[in-house]
């Protein structure tokens, strides 16, 4: 399964939200794919470095993937992930 992300612009207050169109998030110059077919994507910045990053959690083997932000947030570039650690090994929850 590819990822494709959907945007909004404007603030929670507003009645009606507008919306960038969908589009397929790459890495590299391929498009960003899960090992199943569910994931779950956040935009933030999770390292505090100025830059939103791309987090995907994913329901194969209930991991979260850390895609850093090498461009910046209006034209995020991403090569490549690492996988969320807790005490120095990958962290996992239990899915299915």
């Amino acid at each position: 399964m590819t990822l494709s992300l959907v945007s909004a612009l404007g603030t929670l207050s507003a009645s009606t939200p507008t919306f960038h169109a969908p589009f397929q998030v790459k890495d590299g110059d391929l498009p960003i794919t899960v090992d199943a077919c569910h994931a779950a994507p956040l935009y933030v910045d999770y390292d505090e470095d100025g830059r939103k990053e791309l987090l995907v959690g994913q329901f194969g083997g209930g991991k979260l993937r850390i895609y850093r932000n090498k461009g910046t947030d209006d034209a995020p570039v991403f090569e490549g992930f690492t996988w969320f650690e807790a005490g120095g090994e990958i962290a996992s929850i239990p899915s299915g």
